[in-house]
């Protein structure tokens, strides 16, 4: 049943998760400036692209929260984003059909670009359906079974720029292609710690229902110094593509941000409140899109 308070609008916003689509428009606009700098950009096929990762990012919301649900690992958790269906604002089998839908569009426009492009984007369109798709929900969840952090830093990191470059630039060097992989690590390190921060906060609630995060498998110490080697990685990261040239200089603009990574890192590393280490990850996608908008911006003015 819906909540009386929520618009149907409201409900299906909450239900795939806005907040997060940073993970998208971050690598997106890193694929966007690289390609403009290189003389390829192409409007219509990024815009595309960018509509359908969005949908395919909004299929792995949906499912996500079915998979959860059906599986009771939305139980015991005391926060988090979503929960539209423990809430009773939207039914598992609305939430399901949205899950189908998005997946069925990002399908469509994948297989449209494809018809323009080349082979490189049936691996990386093939694999992102399959992670959407299987992240909560299959035979072999990965989430369930420790590989969600590896299977986000791939698909929405190096996966995404070389992607969205590829279809304005199908003709794209091999070369290119690694050197693309490699500036998008910064990308990779920080949409993982977004995840790595939900996973901390439900460290209790998932172990309940056997769903064996990282954080599950090794323990909190553990844990806490993952996301310290994910926030950090990333600054580190871009300083050493910035040492090596892969970067340009002024996209240490992103260093603006530290005070607040130290923070978050502080917050992960000391606290046990489940509604603070909800407020930690929100904070955490909040620094993603910082990062992702000063990369950004410091590679355009190095372009002028």
């Amino acid at each position: 049943m819906y909540n009386a308070r929520m618009t149907t609008g409201q409900a299906w916003l909450q239900a795939v998760r806005p907040r997060v689509f940073t993970a998208t428009y971050v690598p997106m606009g890193l694929a966007g400036i690289a390609a403009y700098g290189d003389g390829v950009f192409a409007a219509l096929p990024f815009l595309l692209a960018l509509l359908g990762t969005l949908l395919l990012q909004s299929a792995a919301n949906l499912i996500n929260e079915y998979a959860d649900f059906r599986r009771g690992a939305d139980a015991l958790k005391q926060a988090g984003q979503g929960m539209t269906i423990k809430r009773q604002i939207l039914s598992p089998q609305k939430v399901l059909a949205g899950a189908v839908l998005t997946t069925l569009g990002g399908c469509a426009i994948g297989l449209l670009l494809l018809a323009q492009s080349g082979p490189l984007l049936w691996l990386i369109g093939i694999g992102g359906v399959l992670v959407a798709v299987t992240y909560t929900a299959g035979p072999f969840p990965l989430a369930y079974n420790g590989l969600g952090e590896i299977a986000v830093a791939i698909f929405m990191g190096p996966a995404i720029v070389v992607g969205a470059y590829y279809v304005m630039s199908p003709d794209v060097s091999e070369a290119r292609i690694w050197q693309l992989c490699l500036v998008s690590l910064p990308v990779a390190f920080m949409v993982t710690a977004i995840l790595h921060a939900n996973n901390i906060r439900d460290m209790d609630a998932d172990r309940a229902v056997d769903k064996r995060t990282l954080a599950v498998l090794f323990g909190i110490r553990f844990a806490r110094f993952e996301y310290l080697f994910l926030v950090l990685g990333t600054y580190i990261s871009q300083a050493v593509l910035v040492a090596g040239g892969l970067l340009p200089a002024a996209t240490l603009l992103t260093l603006i941000t530290l005070p607040q990574a130290l923070r978050l890192i502080q917050i992960i590393n000391t606290s046990g409140d489940v509604a603070l280490l909800h407020k930690a990850q929100g904070l955490t996608a909040k620094l993603h899109g910082q990062v992702g908008l000063l990369l950004a911006l410091g590679w355009a003015l190095s372009l002028l």
